[in-house]
């Protein structure tokens, strides 16, 4: 309903792989298979944030697999919340699962040869995060940073000072080749939102 990308990462070579934002339960089914066709184990589920946009298909995931999910506790009061945010859409609550990790800053997680950097980015929830790949150039953003636009501060949680000092202080000193992709819509890169993301401007 709300579009949120979900990423599967993957090292062929090893045969693993990290899924980033699984927020539909229904998609499960499709993660699944593609993990089978692909002759791939789950490492990792990887939870950027506690909306129901991006943590609706974890628990159903982990259940399948017996993968550990990565989310920051800040954000439990949000998880707890699901009946609530379930309510805001009009639609059944999804099954939830308390993290096995708490996504700390600085924190590795690890698929195969992949090694990503947990990245606290405060703003959007209390316990939002990116996940950043260096060795790929890549960045996981979540709702923080998306093409053109930043994320939303009006939720609970939400703050809008916040998430610019998030972007400004963690995001933007990362390479300006490396690609971002957000929790929704199309990928961008860092340099590119540095010249012409119009709520960046003064940072």
């Amino acid at each position: 309903m709300l579009q949120c990308n979900c990423s599967i990462l993957a090292d062929i070579d090893a045969r693993e792989a990290l899924v980033v934002d699984p927020g539909d339960g229904a998609d499960v089914v499709r993660i699944l298979n593609f993990l089978t066709e692909q002759q791939l184990k789950l490492a990792g589920i990887f939870v950027t944030h506690a909306h129901i946009d991006h943590v609706g298909g974890a628990a159903k995931l982990r259940a399948a697999t017996g993968a550990p999910v990565y989310m920051n506790q800040r954000d439990m009061a949000l998880l707890d919340a699901m009946d609530i945010q379930a309510g805001w859409l009009g639609i059944a609550p999804p099954s939830v699962v308390a993290p096995d990790v708490d996504a700390t800053g600085g924190l590795k997680v690890m698929a195969g040869g992949w090694s990503g950097e947990v990245l606290a980015t405060p703003g959007h929830t209390q316990g939002s995060t990116c996940l950043h790949f260096p060795d790929q150039k890549l960045l996981l953003a979540g709702d923080t940073l998306f093409a053109g636009s930043i994320g939303r501060t009006d939720l609970p949680g939400g703050d809008s000072q916040q998430i610019l000092r998030s972007i400004r202080d963690v995001i933007l000193p990362l390479p300006e080749e490396t690609a971002v992709v957000p929790g929704h819509g199309e990928e961008t890169v860092i340099g590119m939102e540095k010249q012409s993301n119009p709520f960046l401007r003064g940072l």
